[in-house]
C-alpha cells in the first residue's frame, strides 16, 4: 500500500502513454520470432539428423512471442508522466517501479524521435536530456501531438527558468 504514494504524483494524475505503443511493441516481437520460426525450419532442412535442434528454437520463438505478446501490453500500461509546478514526473515498471523526477531548470534540451512504424500508427518518443545521465528520461508511446505539445511546452518551461534549452 505504501508504493502507491511512493509513485503517486503530488498535483494530480497520470497521464498515460498511447496503447498503440503496445501495437508497436508487439509489432516487433512478431518480426522478431517470425525470423525464429524461419531459422528453426532451415535448422530442420538442413540437419534432419539434429531436428531436435530446429524443434527447439521454434519452441523458443512460441514462447517467446507469447511472453512478448504479454509484455508488450503491461508494459505499455506501466507508463507515465505527470506535469508538475517545478518538474516533470516520468514513471514505469511493472516488477520494477521507477520514478524519475526532472526539474524544469535542469534540462538541457528536449528530443522528440519516431521511427517508420511509429509514424505509421502516429506515436514519437519524446527524451529529456540534463546534465546527468541518471536524471534524463524518456517518455515512448506518446501521440504524435502530445509529443509535439509536450516538447513546446517544456522547452518554454527549460527556458523560463534559467536551463541550457
Amino acid at each position: 500500500m505504501d508504493d502507491l504514494f511512493l509513485f503517486a504524483p503530488v498535483g494530480g494524475a497520470w497521464q498515460s502513454v498511447s496503447p498503440r505503443l503496445a501495437s508497436v511493441r508487439r509489432i516487433l516481437v512478431a518480426g522478431v520470432a517470425a525470423a525464429a520460426l524461419v531459422a528453426g525450419a532451415v535448422l530442420l532442412l538442413v540437419l534432419p539428423h539434429l531436428w531436435w535442434i530446429g524443434t527447439v528454437v521454434a519452441a523458443l520463438a512460441v514462447a517467446g512471442a507469447a511472453w512478448g505478446w504479454i509484455w508488450a501490453g503491461r508494459n505499455q500500461r506501466s507508463w507515465g508522466y505527470a506535469e508538475e509546478a517545478d518538474d516533470l514526473l516520468v514513471t514505469r515498471g511493472v516488477l520494477f517501479r521507477r520514478l524519475v523526477a526532472i526539474p524544469y531548470g535542469r534540462m538541457q534540451f528536449v528530443d522528440v524521435q519516431a521511427g517508420p512504424i511509429d509514424r505509421a500508427f502516429g506515436i514519437a518518443k519524446v527524451t529529456l536530456h540534463t546534465a546527468s545521465s541518471e536524471t534524463a528520461a524518456d517518455i515512448p508511446g506518446l501521440p504524435a501531438a502530445e509529443a509535439t505539445r509536450l516538447r513546446n511546452r517544456l522547452t518554454e518551461l527549460g527556458e523560463s527558468r534559467g536551463a541550457g534549452l
